[in-house]
């Protein structure tokens, strides 16, 4: 694990002196014992507009970075603070300040401009911090000065520069928060309530239109716009009652309006949450050596002249410039069509949208390596010469179509002309065979891939040079069909008495299968009553039976009852006894 850095207060990065920019070797020592990915969160603004309280804030410290209590700037050239980064484990928060913009006592005020550009160069999280409102100077400023930036990049970083082509901004621009400082407008607009995010939206919003005027006034903004993909607004109250302001850093929380806390909490959380690692395009992620030596590589490129004033004329660039951005657009459109344009395009609107899709990367390649092409002069020279060029593959891919629809139409026609030739459709209804050959050999033809926006012109051309044939095989085939249709009638007419015939035989059959099924039913029935009588009587013998011999068993036990009786009597008497005398005389 990385050991952490600890500073207990911000150092000098680059010390701006009266003949040049200096990178101080102690800060530089600092970052060289970096090996973590570094957060690199950088604040420009005029002077006096308390960047540095934010970045204390962002520092978790009451004090740190100079906060001046008076209308004397503090801070000089780029001060650094590197602390442990508060929610990303294993990254290094570098916070930069920078000393104000616009400063009075400043005898000569070029070097604004460097400092500005060297905070977009070694940032991740760029905060332009400005007052009360986002004007029209603020918008041209930072225009401007992202403008330079983006050309002394692209100058200094040659390993980078060589795949330029292929490398989005969005890898190397830094985020741009936009802070405003005691803003007093109301967050509204047409009646509704709206968002610091969609107030920064609309203060970037191109007007329709082409005239001078709205693309003086489109440019800085498209150029934001392009350079900045990211973009956040926090808008900030007054801190304090202004007498309280000279002390600042000395107040509580519960000393400032509560307000203003609860900003300063919410532009801090997002720091935190949304800022990244420094990456240089290839995805190389940023550490301590690295800034080191970006810090020192465009500080020398400062030092050499080649970041110009922001107020000095850049005429002289846009020449060389511009015209090698015409080039490199061009080359870049040959490249693109001659590696994805196959003549001939199926369709006319393909190669359009081939044409559209690279013409719009060649605007884009322009556009990434422009200078102030103002008057778009330049554009317009490019457009005219992708028009051109544009004109020409369209010829072209006419040209390839045509020859690839009359070659195809021979492979796929000629057969069936051959049969023409030996007579094979001069027949009865032969025009029709004819024509649904030609239909088979046409949804043949418009299967073939890659004909081209030629193809049904060439197909109709064929066709109509076909039509006499077409003619002949018809007139051909009426004069045989009518001899046909007779013989067909007398055929259908004989045909239609056999049907009959076949008809009345089936009929009668019919009857006669009715009649016999009749008389089958008949004598099944007859069958089936004759059993049913026999199972009658036999059930009658049995009824009788079974009573003759109910009747006989009644008989026999009256008999047997009678038997016993009679027994029962005989017993009785047999054991009878006269009384005797002695009995009588009583």
């Amino acid at each position: 694990m990385a050991p952490e850095i600890h500073m207990s207060e911000p150092l000098c990065l680059i010390e701006n002196t009266e003949e040049k920019l200096v990178v101080k070797q102690e800060a530089l020592g600092i970052l060289s014992a970096i090996t973590q990915p570094v957060v690199v969160v950088a604040i420009v603004g005029l002077y006096r507009t308390g960047k540095s309280y934010l970045m204390n804030k962002l520092a978790g410290k009451r004090k740190g970075f100079s906060v001046g209590s008076t209308v004397q700037s503090h801070t000089k050239g780029i001060w650094m603070w590197c602390v442990p980064h508060p929610e990303k484990p294993g990254h290094t928060l570098v916070l930069l300040d920078t000393e104000g913009l616009g400063d009075v006592e400043k005898v000569d005020d070029k070097n604004d401009a460097q400092i500005f550009a060297l905070a977009i160069l070694l940032s991740s999280t760029f905060v332009y911090n400005t007052m009360n409102k986002i004007d029209q100077g603020a918008i041209d400023l930072l225009y401007n000065v992202a403008e330079l930036t983006d050309l002394l990049r692209t100058r200094n970083l040659p390993d980078i520069n060589e795949t330029e082509d292929n490398i989005d901004l969005l890898s190397f621009f830094p985020d741009l928060v936009w802070t405003l400082r005691d803003f007093y407008l109301g967050l509204e607009t047409e009646g509704k309530l709206i968002t610091p995010d969609e107030y920064l939206e609309n203060s970037l919003k191109l007007k329709e239109g082409s005239n001078e005027r709205i693309q003086n006034f489109n440019l800085p903004r498209l150029c934001i716009k392009k350079l900045f993909p990211r973009k956040k607004c926090f808008i900030f109250d007054s801190p304090a009652n202004k007498k309280k302001l000279s002390q600042l850093e000395k107040l509580n929380d519960d000393e400032l309006y509560p307000e203003f806390v609860q900003q300063v909490a919410e532009f801090c959380s997002y720091i935190f949450s949304h800022s990244t690692a420094k990456t240089l395009p290839g995805g190389i992620m940023v550490n301590g050596p690295l800034l080191e030596k970006l810090a020192q590589t465009y500080v020398n490129a400062i030092n050499s002249g080649d970041l110009p004033c922001v107020e000095n004329s850049v005429l002289a660039l846009v020449q060389r410039e511009n015209l090698g951005a015409v080039q490199k657009a061009l080359a870049h459109y040959d490249q693109q069509m001659g590696q994805k344009v196959q003549l001939p395009t199926e369709t006319l609107q393909e190669l359009l949208d081939l044409h559209r899709a690279c013409e719009r990367e060649a605007m884009e390649i322009f556009t990434k390596n422009s200078f102030k092409d103002e008057d778009q002069s330049f554009q317009k020279e490019l457009q005219t010469l992708l028009d051109a060029k544009k004109n020409d593959i369209y010829e072209q891919n006419k040209e390839a179509s045509s020859e690839r629809c009359l070659t195809l139409l021979q492979d796929i026609f000629g057969p069936l002309e051959e049969k023409v030739k030996r007579g094979i459709y001069f027949k009865p209804g032969g025009h029709n065979l004819f024509l649904q050959k030609m239909e088979k050999l046409k949804a043949n033809y418009y299967q073939q891939p890659r004909k081209g926006a030629q193809a049904e012109e060439v197909l109709q051309n064929y066709l109509t040079s076909k039509q006499s044939v077409s003619d002949a095989i018809l007139q051909t085939d009426q004069a045989l069909t009518a001899k046909e249709i007779e013989k067909e009638e007398a055929q259908r007419r004989a045909e239609a008495q056999r049907a009959e015939a076949e008809r009345l035989a089936a009929i009668a059959r019919e009857n006669q299968r009715i009649m016999e099924e009749k008389e089958r039913l008949h004598q099944q029935q007859v069958r089936q009553m004759e059993i049913e009588r026999a199972n009658f009587l036999a059930q009658q013998q049995r009824e009788l039976e079974r009573r003759l011999r109910e009747e006989a068993e009644r008989q026999r036990a009256l008999a047997e009852a009678e038997l016993r009786r009679q027994q029962e009597e005989l017993e009785r008497l047999r054991s009878y006894r006269p009384p005797s005398d002695d009995c009588i005389l009583l």
